[in-house]
This record gives C-alpha cells, structure tokens and sequence, in this order.
C-alpha cells in the first residue's frame, strides 16, 4: 500500500506541475480578441476559439485525475458541450481538496479560466444542456442521446419532447423551420449535401469525408475499409519440398499413373452432347465494324439476332449528276426542263443537274431542311412490313401438261363454209350419222346441209327468227326440232328410206289437240297438226329458247325465259313426250330463272342450269340429287360429258366451270378468258373424243383436251389446245352456236356474220 500511495502522490503532482506551467504561460501572453463571425457560405466554418481553451483546460486536467475518481471520469463522456466539461472539473478538484492544499491554485485558476461558461449556463435548464452546439462525430463512436430504446417515435409526435437522456432529462423537440427557410438555409450551406437528419436524436449529422469514402465504397459493393484485401495471398503453412515428417509416407497409388476410365467415359458424353446440339457454347461478341451508308446491311450477324428488325432504306448513291460540274450529256436543255413541268410529280426528276466553275459558288440547296425532315417521317412514321420473299423459279410453277402435238386429233383449220343464210345463224345441230347439218338463222329460215358437201339440201321459211335446233338422236328417226317463237316446229327431213319415212308420218300425226296434264284449268301448250310444214307445232305460252331431246329419241325438254315476277307462280322448263303427244311440269319446285336443261346420257337425271347454280334431279324418284354452285353472275350454257359425272357450264363473265360431281358441290377447275372478258354463248362436248370447246363473243373459238380418267384416285387432265379464228364481229356479236361432229373430232362454228365453218384436223 505504502509504494502504491508513492507513485499515486508522484502522477498528482506532475500533473499539477504541468497545469501550473500553462496557467503560466496563458498569464504571461496577452490577451487576445476573439474572433468575430463572418458570414461565410456554411456556418460550420465559425469556431469559437475561447471555447476551444477552455476544452484543452479541461481535458489536461481530467488526465491528470483519471486514476483517482472513477465517477467523474464517467461523466466526462455524458456531455460535449463546454459547460459540462468545467461542471466536471470544479467537482473532481472539490473532491480531491483534503489529500493535497496545493490544489486550490488549480481550483481558482480553473474557475477564473471558465468562468464565462459557467455564466453563461446559470440560467438554463438541466434539460437545455442538450440543445447545443451538434456533434460532428459518428454514431459509432459516440453513444445515442435518446435512451428510449426501441419505443415508435410516433408515440411522441404529440410531445414536446423527443425522449429522455441518460440522466432522465427531457429532450426537448427542435423548432422546425418552414419549408421556404428550410430551402434558404440548404441552397446557402455548401456542404448540406453532407448533412443527414438523425430523427432519432432530433439533430442533423455531418459526414466526414472519411464516412461520405467509406459509404461510396459500400455503394460500388466494395469493402468498407480501403485497407481491405479481399483477395490476400495464400500462405502455405506446410512446406512439402524437403519435409522430414511428412503428413503421408504411404507409396503412391497406381491410380495416379493411370489415366480415370470414368473421366473418359464422361468425356465422351460430353462430346456426344456437344455433337447433338444438347450443349451450346455462347459465341463471342462482334465488335462493331464499319458502318455501310450507301449498302444493305441487312444480312449481318449482328442484325441478325433481332426476329423483327426490318433495315431503313438507305439513300440514293450520289452519280455523275450530283457533281458540281457535271459532263455536258448530264445537263438537260430548257425544252426538257420545260417537258418536266407537264409530267406528274411522282414522274419528275427530284434533281436537275447544273454546272458551276468551283465549289465556292454553290448555293445553299433550297430544300434540305424539307428532304431531311421527310427522310426522318419516313423512318418514323412509315409501316415497313417483312415481305418473306420465296426464291421460286417461275417455270416451275407452270404445272407440267403434255405436247399438244401429242393430243391429236383435234380441229386446228377452216375446212368448209356454208353459205346462204341472209342474216346472222343462232343455232346448228348434227345429225347422229354426222351426214347431216341443220341450221337456223335470224332470218325466218331452216336449212339443212350436207357435210361433207356444202350442198344445200332443204329449206323451210318459218316466218319468225329461230331460236334452237335439235336434232333427233336416233340415227332412224330424221326429225328436226325448231324453237320459233312461242311455238316449237318438229319437221320431217324427209330423209331416209320409205319405212323410215311412214314411221316418221305417225309420230307427226296429231289427230286432235291433246291439252297437258297440268292442273290448271286452260292448258300450258297445245299439240296442233301443222299442214304447211308437214309436221307438228307446240303452242307455248311464252317464247321458247332452247330445245334438248333425250337419248331414246321420244322426250323432248323446251326452256322458256322468264322474269323474276312470273318464275313463282309459273313452270317454264317442260317436258314433252312424242309418241303420246303429252307435255308434263316438272314434279319439283324450280328454285331460280332456268336458262337451260339437259338429260344425262345414260341415266335418268334431268339437270337444269340456272343463272346461278346447276340443280340435279332424279326424275324416277322426283326429288333433288344435288345443287352445284357456280357463283356465276350468269350462266349461259351447259353441256354433260359422256360418261355422266363430269359437266362443263359457260358464263356471261367470260368464265367456264369443270365439274366434277363425285368430287365436290365446287368448281373442279375455272377457266378464265383472257381480258377483256367476253360473254359465252355455248359450250360444247364430244361424244367419243377426249375434247370440249367454247365460243364466245369475239368471234373465237377455243378448243381443250379434256380427259377423265376411269380411275377416280386421277383427277381429269385439261390442257388448251387451239384458237380458232375465222368469223368476223357484226353487230357487236360474234360466233353464237358451236356443235362437234358425232365421230369426227371436227367443230362446226355459227357466226353472226351469216356463216358456217368446219373446222377440221
């Protein structure tokens, strides 16, 4: 105890020797003026010198009673400002006055030094001790004030106080500032963007530059501290070359020295996924090249990456036009200038070329502001599409059809004309031997011609102009039927021999008129002897435009045009039955305006085409079989293949339709005309040759292959073969009937220019 009390009494006077040097000193100085406060541009720059002496007075002295009272060194860490520091010291020197008499000089010097502190805190709460001077430390070196703990702030919003010191004193609330002020005050102070707002002291902290560093640091992701490695060398503690003891003296293993049949295995796998494309490698990043102004990138890798980049134009290459001083050929005279003014805009050269004698006398172009401000609309404002363009041969497209040479025979040239009608010829029928023409005209007359001839055989003035012919088909039955008017002729040839002829003479025979068996009360037609022609005459009640026979020769169907407002209430396609002279409506609602009707070659189905369909009917079991839609605006003819399940209509569009009616309801194939389009006026089949063919109103002809395959996995083959020409436009019609020769593959042609062409192979 007696060493310990020694140097306890040695560090006291000491530290009382050094306090005593400075009072000294301060004494012998003199005084200096404190400082006046300059408004600078942040008030942290004013300090108080005065207070600062006092501060070193202080702390000296409590380094000298720091092994004596423990109590007053705790107090010295409560507290920052001046005022409590000198409280501290007066204490800490009353309590040490009984061990030494020496102390007073320090007391009463101490007192005099910070008497203007202590005079300036006389008057002031206990609680106003913390509304001084902010600390310019951190909160990790310096305790909080506030001692609430983890209490919500919010329970004293209503307070004047923020909470409690560690000595159980107030806080008391700051005055706040309005935001006008508060903005004043910050765009004046130069290092407020250095200030945080600690709401839980209720006081406003400055960063240091060391903490503003540490805290851009902890930002980028790096360490709080520069001194930091996070990548330090690695240290070996062990040393493995020259080891003494060394941590295994096992001999090695042979699985060192031989190569890892597993290693190779997953090397293989993994080189077989590379193969399959299972494992990609990611391919390394171009570096942006040079940039193409006049050509197409389009195809580069780069824009390549992007599923809908569609590239900008690029402008125009600047040529020998551009250039200041063009060649002579370049520079277009006034009349071309002149011409450009006539053109439309889209027409007229955007540049005129002109010549200047250097580059100094340019003008200013006139319109680069305007250029440049439609380039920009239209690599805005413009819809650019991605047009996916196919690389396709035309030719290929071109479907394969065989050699027309390869297709004979077929009607290619004008063989024969028959003249003497003296007006344009509606209609032409042959006969089934093919011997045998009929002909009737816009004239009033009907002529029979032999083919092979030309020879005019007979002639029958019918008053009116004719509209169909047909001819029987029964090669013993020489009957010819003519539409005229409301009234249907059925005249005697007078060909064949004298059985044939008395056979003829009964079927024409009509001893009185038989009325049809309809149910109105005055009959539809009416069978009456017609003396003057040798024949029979059907009185219609409207005018009759086509006339078709059935295979056997004794049914006869007659079509009469109506309108709209009459197709309702009336039938107008009948069927007549020779040998019984009986005429029948149909047993089934017409649906349409009728335009023609024919028979089917081996069946009994009676097909009726309307101006917008085809309707097939069965006539054993009365009842629709199947509609075909044409889509036609009007149709104008019809003709059946000789096997039954093909048709071909005509149309007024310039349009011929191939059914196929095993296949579908729709057009198997469309032909078009070319442009412009003319009507169609008949269509026509031949009965033993694979050929069809169409006339029309410019006076052509045109003439098809068309095969149909016994095979219905084949679809048929249809290939145009020739156009034939010869007839002359009058009247603005052309050729107006075509028929085929029933064994020869020859076509007979009617035109409005009064004549009859053969056309043969």
């Amino acid at each position: 105890m007696g060493e310990r009390g020694k140097s306890k009494k040695m560090k006291q006077r000491d530290a009382k020797s050094l306090s005593i040097q400075k009072a000294s000193k301060a004494e012998e100085e003199p005084q200096k003026p404190l400082p006046q406060r300059v408004d600078t541009d942040s008030d942290s720059d004013y300090e108080d010198f005065s207070q600062d002496d006092r501060i070193e007075n202080s702390e000296t002295l409590s380094e000298s009673e720091d092994g004596e009272s423990g109590s007053s060194g705790d107090e010295d860490n409560l507290g920052n400002d001046s005022s409590e520091d000198s409280e501290f010291l007066v204490d800490s020197e009353a309590g040490e006055s009984e061990s030494s008499g020496d102390e007073d000089f320090v007391k009463t010097g101490n007192s005099d030094a910070l008497g203007d502190g202590n005079d300036q805190q006389d008057g002031s709460d206990g609680s106003e001790l913390h509304q001084g001077d902010e600390s310019d430390s951190s909160e990790d070196e310096v305790a909080p004030r506030n001692t609430i703990g983890d209490v919500p702030l919010k329970w004293y919003e209503d307070e004047p106080h923020i909470g409690y010191d560690i000595k159980g004193k107030k806080i008391k609330k700051k005055e706040k500032q309005d935001k006008l002020g508060s903005f004043l005050a910050s765009v004046d102070d130069s290092k407020n963007w250095r200030k945080v707002y600690d709401e839980y002291n209720d006081e406003e902290v400055e960063l240091t530059k060391e903490e503003v560093k540490l805290v851009r640091r902890l930002l980028k992701g790096q360490a709080p501290h520069s001194e930091f490695d996070p990548y330090p060398e690695y240290v070996d503690w062990f040393k493995w070359d020259d080891a003494k003891h060394p941590l295994s003296n096992a001999p090695e293993p042979k699985r060192r020295f031989i190569p890892s049949k597993w290693e190779a295995k997953k090397v293989v796998r993994y080189v077989r996924a590379i193969r399959k494309g299972l494992i990609t490698f990611d391919k390394p990043k171009e570096e942006d090249g040079p940039y193409l102004l006049w050509g197409d990138d389009s195809g580069s890798t780069e824009k390549s990456n992007h599923l809908a980049y569609i590239p900008a134009p690029k402008p125009k290459i600047p040529g020998h036009e551009e250039s200041y001083n063009p060649p002579l050929e370049y520079i277009p005279t006034q009349e071309e200038i002149d011409s450009y003014q006539l053109m439309y805009e889209e027409d007229r050269p955007k540049f005129i070329p002109k010549s200047f004698k250097s580059l100094r006398s340019i003008p200013a172009y006139e319109n680069a502001v305007k250029d440049c401000f439609e380039r920009c609309l239209d690599l805005y404002l413009c819809p650019r599409v991605r047009k996916k363009r196919l690389n396709i041969d035309p030719e290929s497209l071109i479907p394969k059809l065989p050699n027309p040479k390869s297709l004979k025979p077929y009607p290619e040239t004008c063989y024969i004309e028959y003249k003497g009608h003296e007006d344009a010829v509606t209609s032409i029928s042959v006969e089934a031997s093919g011997q045998w023409m009929a002909s009737g005209s816009s004239d009033g007359t009907v002529r029979i011609w032999e083919v092979e001839t030309g020879r005019c055989l007979r002639r029958w003035e019918v008053g009116e102009a004719v509209n169909c012919v047909a001819w029987n088909p029964l090669p013993d039955v020489h009957i010819l039927a003519v539409s005229v008017g409301q009234d249907v002729l059925l005249l005697n040839t007078g060909l064949g021999d004298e059985e044939e002829q008395k056979k003829i003479s009964e079927l024409l025979h009509v001893e009185t008129s038989a009325p049809d068996d309809s149910d109105s009360k005055t009959p539809n037609v009416n069978w009456l002897q017609d003396n003057k022609h040798e024949g029979i005459r059907l009185r219609h009640f409207k005018t009759v435009s086509a006339v078709e026979w059935h295979r056997k020769g004794d049914y006869f169907s007659t079509v009469m045009p109506s309108d709209i407002l009459s197709v309702c209430c009336l039938s107008f396609v009948l069927i007549h039955q020779l040998s019984k002279k009986l005429t029948q409506k149909l047993p089934f609602k017409l649906h349409g305006l009728a335009v023609k009707s024919t028979f089917h070659p081996t069946r009994s189905i009676f097909f009726i085409c309307t101006k917008k369909s085809v309707r097939v009917y069965d006539l054993l079991k009365t009842k629709l079989i199947k509609k075909l839609d044409t889509g036609l605006r009007e149709a104008s003819s019809i003709a059946v293949h000789p096997g039954g399940d093909n048709l071909i209509v005509g149309s007024k569009d310039g349009k011929v339709y191939w059914f196929d009616m095993d296949l579908s309801s729709k057009p198997y194939e469309v032909l078009k005309y070319p442009d412009p389009p003319k009507d169609i006026n008949n269509v026509a089949i031949h009965r033993s040759y694979p050929l069809f063919a169409w006339c029309s109103e410019d006076s052509n002809a045109y003439v098809f292959h068309g095969m149909v395959y016994s095979d219905l996995n084949e679809n048929p083959l249809i290939v145009p073969l020739q156009t034939l020409r010869g007839h002359k436009r009058t009247n603005g019609r052309g050729i107006l009937d075509c028929k085929f020769h029933p064994r020869q593959p020859w076509l007979f042609t009617a035109g409005a220019d009064k004549l009859i062409k053969l056309f043969c192979h």
